[in-house]
């Protein structure tokens, strides 16, 4: 092991190597790189991090062990390691993770994007449920419906709204949703961007999925749209490229090229948006390998202090931010060459 890293010193060169930053791969413990790529991708979102490692110092005598305990004590013990580049198991959070969890077990091809969404509510509900306790103890009985948003939402959480407009009577409804993650539809040759204009694209209503108007009092055609109303400080966006094949009866991966940019601006954003200008910078993208959901590799490429790394399993190398468009996924006259590498879900982070 101990050569691989002194090389990815020798690449960055000790002097470059930032202050405060530590490299180390993690070590994968039987199909557990959907968990390592999600995990190495959350801890360069600083804000994540530097929430986690807080949570780490205020809980001094806290005993009882929860995933979030354990995701504290593994992003601790890489933020305090006295090398800068190596290796660690993190055998607790795994262990912790398919306790909690069985469908997170061994022998399975994990989703990483399923994982990401397990582990954001979970850590969202755990610090729901300590705010509670504590609350609970100042106060008494407390109403345990009233959810109180928790940093995961500060940063992740953002809102769409879905509108609808009546054909008829012209009137139209809105319904806020929330989202920690924005799931987007892949076509071939497209950029993220064009993913995201499609998400937020009109749709009419017709025929036998009319919509019930209030107002008509029937159901009436109608046009259909969804716009982000509140954008996150943390943008999560999950590109759908496992779709269910009925004739084949299981998931293909659509290898679609999808072009992702290093700098985004949403310019789907309803009327009302309370941040419409929000500038995101990308700071780490997860990267499914292979051809199929059920056999596959994932890895991670992050950004810290302005160089790229590509995080795989324990290995931890620099990139030239060129070799980035690798990840887009293959047009349709490369298919036949070779492996599908691509973009998975990228995470951006808003400037401020």
């Amino acid at each position: 092991m101990g050569n691989n890293y002194s090389h990815l010193e020798k690449e960055i060169g000790s002097d470059q190597l930032p202050a405060n930053e530590h490299y180390f791969g993690l070590v994968n413990f039987g199909n557990t790189c959907y968990c390592n790529s999600v995990l190495q991708a959350l801890y360069f979102c600083r804000p994540f991090r530097e929430r986690v490692l807080q949570f780490k110092q205020l809980q001094k005598n806290n005993k009882k062990e929860s995933l979030l305990t354990c995701l504290a004590d593994l992003f601790y013990s890489i933020a305090s390691q006295k090398k800068k580049v190596g290796t660690i198991a993190p055998k607790k959070f795994i262990t912790r993770l398919r306790k909690e969890y069985d469908l997170f077990d061994n022998f399975m091809q994990q989703d990483a994007h399923e994982f990401l969404n397990y582990l954001l509510n979970r850590v969202s509900e755990l610090l729901q449920a300590e705010k509670q306790g504590n609350k609970g103890k100042i106060n008494g009985a407390e109403n345990p419906n009233k959810t109180e948003p928790t940093w995961v939402e500060d940063l992740f959480q953002g809102t769409f709204t879905n509108e609808t407009r009546c054909l008829t009577c012209e009137t139209v409804s809105s319904k806020d949703e929330d989202f920690l993650d924005l799931s987007v539809d892949v076509e071939q040759n497209t950029s993220i961007t064009h993913c995201l204009r499609g998400f937020s694209s009109m749709e009419t209503l017709s025929d036998e999925h009319k919509y019930y108007c209030e107002v008509c009092g029937t159901k009436q055609e109608a046009q259909k749209r969804m716009r982000v109303k509140k954008l996150p400080k943390i943008l999560a966006l999950h590109l759908k490229r496992f779709k269910y094949m009925e004739q084949l009866n299981r998931f293909t991966k659509l290898s679609h090229r999808v072009l992702f940019t290093f700098e985004l601006r949403l310019f789907e954003t309803s009327d009302d948006a309370y941040n419409p200008d929000r500038m995101y910078d990308l700071v780490a993208v997860v990267i499914h390998i292979g051809s199929t959901l059920n056999r596959g590799h994932y890895v991670s490429i992050v950004k810290s202090d302005g160089f790229w790394l590509l995080f795989d399993d324990d290995v931890v190398d620099k990139i030239d931010p060129s070799a980035i468009e690798d990840f887009y996924g293959m047009s349709s006259a490369d298919m036949q060459q070779k492996t599908s590498e691509t973009g998975y879900i990228l995470f951006y982070q808003s400037r401020e």
